[in-house]
C-alpha cells in the first residue's frame, strides 16, 4: 500500500513539472479542449468530492444564442483568468469572464461564400493558445479555413503577423488565408471550386513548442457520391510569425511513403483523409498525434482500389518539421464510416515492469489501440485477420484487417442470432423474422447494392458508423492512476447502397463531377437498422456503457450503463411480459460527456423521466457516488477548473454554457 502511495505521489508531481507527460497545466487553467497536451480532460482540483457534489449550483450561465450558438460543442479553455470559446457559424470567438460569466471580448471573422458553405460550421469545438514573449495569444481556424491570431486581453488581431487576405473587411495583419498552403486553385473569397473539392474545420489547431499545427475536415463522406475532393494535408505554421513552415500529404504522392497503397491513380484527384477530431501532442518530444477520417467516399472504394494510406489511421508528425515518425492504420480501404472520432489520449503505462510512454486511440469499431507514442509499437500485439470480401461489383476490400488482441472490445462487434433481442420466445420470434431481409455479419461486414444476389435488402454494421466511441463523447483519463474512461454506445447501421447516379440525386451541392459506380442509398449517414416491433432496439441491452480500463495490465474495471432506462423502454418491456430484473438498467442509449478528478468521475445524461442529471461514480468501481438534477444535459463536453479559489464544472449546454459551483464561490463573486 504504502508503494502505491508513493508512486502516485511521484507521478502526480512529475505530471505538474514536465510539459511532455500527460497534465502539464494546473488545477486553475484549461489550457486545450482536453485540458492539456494529452486529451485527458483530467483536472487536479479536489475542492469538489462526492461529499459535497449536491450542493453544486448554477454560478452563471453564458448564453451565445445572439452568436448563433446551436451545437454546444466548444469546450472553452480557462488561461491566465479568462475563457475562451467559439460560437456560431461564423465562429466568433469569445472571452468571457469566468466568475460571472460576462463577455469581456469578441471577435467575428467577416462572412464570405466559402465560410457559409461549410457542413461543419458550428463544430468549432474551441480554440488553441500561445504565448509569444509572454504575450498570450489565442488562435482559431475558421470554416473558411482562415487562422486568426488574437491578443487573449483585448480580442485584437495581431500586427506583423501572417500576411494580408485579399478579401474585404479582414484585418491587414493577424490572418493566414490557408487555402493558398494546400496548393489547389481558389478564389480567396469564394474558395476552393466546388468541382475540385471542399476544405473547412471542426476543432481547433494546436500550439506545439512554437509551432501551429492544423487539422481540418471535408464534406461528410455519407453525403457524397462523386468521387473528387481535395485532400485534408496536415499544415503548419510559425507562432511567431503565421509563415508557413510545412505540409504533410495524408494521400503520398510518388515517392512519398504509402503512394503505391493508391492504385488506379486515385491519390491524383480523391481527397478527404481529413482530421476533423482534435490533434493531441508531445511537447517535450516535439510529436503531434493526427487521428484521420477516411477517403472519400463511405461505403464503396471500387475507384480507390489499395489500402489507402492514411485514411482511418492515426499518424505521428514531427512537429518542427512534418517529418513522419511513425503511422497506424485501423482501417485498410476503409469504406464502414470507422474514421478516428477523437482525440488520441496520452499516457505514460508501467506494463509487466516497462515504462512505456503510450498513446490511446478510442474507436467507433469497439476497441482501444494503444502504441508506444514516440516508436508506433503496439504495447499489446494488434494481428491482420481475414475479414469477408465484398460483393458489389467493383468493390476490391482489403482481405485482412487489423484485430487488437488486448484489451478486450468495449463495444458489440457485429450482430449475430445470440445478439437480438429474445427475453421471450415471441420477442425472439419478432427478431429473427425482423432480420430476415438483412445480411449479419462481424464487425467488417461488407454493405450490399440494391438488387444482390442474395435478395437482402442490407447489410448490417454494428457499432456503426455512429457507435462505439464516438465525437461527442470524448474518452477521459486518470493519468495518477493510469485509468482510461470510454462512454459507448452500440448504434448499428444497415448499409445499402445504390448507383451513383441515383445517389447523387440526394446530396445537393455536392463537390466533385464524377458519380461512383455506386454510393449511399439514402440522404442521411446510413440506413437505420430495423426497429423491433415491440419499439424496443433489435439487440440486446444495455444500450450505452462507461467503461473503464486499467491501462497498465489492459484489463476492465468496470462497465456501468449510462443514465436510466428511459421510461418507453420500460413501457416496452412491460407490454412484452419482461420485469426489470431481467433487463435490468438499459442506459440511455446516448453518449455521455465526462470529465474525472482526483476524487470522482462525473458524466451527464438524463434520468428515466429525461430529467437532466449529473452524477459522480466512484472511480474504481464505477457505482454511483453522488447525483444531482442538472439544468440541461451536457452536449458535448466537460470540463472542471478552479478560480479565486473554486472549483467549476462547466456544462456544453446547446447555446449556452453552464457554470456549476459551490454556494461559497457565487457569494464571493456577487454572480446572480
Amino acid at each position: 500500500m504504502q508503494a502505491i502511495d508513493l508512486r502516485k505521489v511521484l507521478l502526480t508531481f512529475l505530471m505538474l513539472m514536465s510539459p511532455g507527460l500527460t497534465s502539464a497545466q494546473d488545477a486553475d487553467q484549461w489550457f486545450t479542449l482536453g485540458n492539456d497536451f494529452a486529451h485527458t480532460r483530467y483536472t487536479t482540483a479536489d475542492e469538489l468530492s462526492p461529499e459535497n457534489f449536491g450542493d453544486l449550483e448554477v454560478a452563471w450561465e453564458w448564453d451565445g444564442a445572439s452568436f448563433g450558438a446551436v451545437s454546444g460543442r466548444s469546450t472553452p479553455s480557462l488561461i491566465d483568468g479568462l475563457l475562451y470559446t467559439v460560437a456560431g457559424y461564423n465562429r466568433h470567438v469569445i472571452a468571457i469572464d469566468p466568475k460571472t460569466g460576462e463577455t469581456v471580448w469578441s471577435y467575428r471573422e467577416p462572412k464570405t461564400p466559402r465560410a457559409e458553405y461549410s457542413m461543419r460550421a458550428d463544430y468549432g469545438k474551441g480554440v488553441a493558445f500561445g504565448y509569444i514573449d509572454g504575450r498570450g495569444v489565442v488562435l482559431i481556424v475558421s470554416p473558411g479555413f482562415f487562422l486568426t491570431a488574437l491578443d487573449a486581453k483585448t480580442g485584437v488581431p495581431l500586427d506583423d503577423w501572417g500576411a494580408p487576405v485579399g478579401v474585404d473587411g479582414f484585418p491587414e495583419s493577424g490572418v493566414v488565408d490557408m487555402l493558398k498552403d494546400l496548393g489547389h486553385p481558389y478564389d480567396p473569397y469564394e474558395g476552393i471550386p466546388l468541382e475540385t473539392g471542399y476544405i473547412t474545420s471542426s476543432s481547433p489547431p494546436i500550439v506545439v513548442n512554437d509551432t501551429i499545427v492544423v487539422g481540418n475536415s471535408a464534406e461528410q463522406g455519407y453525403h457524397q457520391a462523386r468521387i473528387e475532393n481535395v485532400p485534408g494535408d496536415i499544415l503548419a505554421y510559425d507562432l511567431r510569425t503565421g509563415d508557413f513552415k510545412w505540409k504533410f500529404n495524408v494521400i503520398p504522392k510518388p515517392g512519398e511513403y504509402g503512394h503505391e497503397t493508391w492504385e488506379n491513380d486515385a491519390w491524383e484527384w480523391t481527397g478527404d483523409v481529413s482530421s476533423w477530431a482534435p490533434l493531441s501532442a508531445d511537447p517535450e518530444n516535439d510529436l503531434v498525434y493526427i487521428p484521420t477520417n477516411s477517403a472519400t467516399i463511405d461505403y464503396y472504394g471500387g475507384f480507390r482500389p489499395g489500402d489507402n494510406l492514411y485514411g482511418a489511421s492515426i499518424i505521428a508528425l514531427n512537429a518542427s518539421t512534418g517529418e513522419r515518425a511513425w503511422h497506424f492504420q485501423f482501417v485498410h480501404h476503409e469504406i464502414w464510416n470507422f474514421d478516428t472520432p477523437t482525440a488520441p489520449v496520452l499516457m505514460d503505462l508501467s506494463v509487466d515492469g516497462q515504462e512505456i510512454p503510450a498513446v490511446v486511440q478510442a474507436t467507433k469499431q469497439g476497441w482501444l489501440y494503444t502504441f508506444n507514442r514516440l516508436t508506433g509499437e503496439p504495447v499489446w500485439p494488434i494481428e491482420e485477420r481475414a475479414v469477408p470480401a465484398s460483393i458489389v461489383p467493383g468493390e476490391v476490400l482489403s482481405p485482412t484487417q487489423p484485430h487488437v488482441t488486448w484489451p478486450e472490445p468495449y463495444s458489440m462487434q457485429g450482430i449475430g442470432e445470440e445478439d437480438l433481442l429474445d427475453f421471450t420466445p415471441e420477442l425472439k420470434a419478432q427478431s429473427l423474422a425482423t432480420m430476415e431481409d438483412y445480411v449479419m455479419g462481424g464487425l467488417f461486414n461488407p454493405p450490399i447494392h440494391a438488387d444482390n444476389p442474395m435478395g437482402k435488402y442490407a447489410a448490417m454494421n454494428c457499432p456503426g458508423g455512429a457507435g462505439g466511441v464516438n465525437i461527442t463523447s470524448p474518452p477521459v483519463a486518470d493519468p495518477v492512476n493510469n485509468v482510461f474512461y470510454l462512454s459507448e454506445h452500440t448504434a448499428c447501421f444497415a448499409l445499402r447502397l445504390i448507383p451513383g447516379e441515383e445517389a447523387d440525386l440526394l446530396f445537393p451541392n455536392s463537390t466533385g463531377t464524377t458519380t461512383a459506380q455506386y454510393a449511399n442509398g439514402v440522404p442521411g449517414a446510413t440506413a437505420r437498422p430495423p426497429r423491433h416491433p415491440s419499439g424496443l432496439p433489435i439487440w440486446k441491452p444495455p444500450y450505452s456503457t462507461i467503461v473503464a480500463y486499467d491501462m497498465d495490465t489492459g484489463e476492465k474495471k468496470f462497465t456501468v450503463p449510462t443514465g436510466e432506462t428511459p421510461q418507453r423502454y420500460k413501457d416496452a418491456f412491460e407490454r412484452a411480459g419482461v420485469s426489470e430484473s431481467v433487463y435490468g438498467n438499459t442506459g440511455t442509449g446516448a453518449l455521455v460527456p465526462m470529465v474525472v478528478t482526483p476524487t470522482m468521475l462525473v458524466y451527464s445524461d438524463q434520468a428515466s423521466d429525461g430529467t437532466p442529471m449529473l452524477w459522480a461514480l466512484d472511480k474504481d468501481t464505477g457505482e454511483i457516488a453522488a447525483e444531482m438534477e442538472a439544468p440541461a444535459r451536457s452536449s458535448y463536453g466537460m470540463s472542471s477548473w478552479v478560480h479565486d479559489g473554486h472549483q467549476y464544472i462547466m456544462l456544453q449546454t446547446s447555446s449556452k454554457l453552464t457554470a456549476l459551483a459551490l454556494p461559497a464561490a457565487q457569494a464571493e463573486s456577487g454572480a446572480h
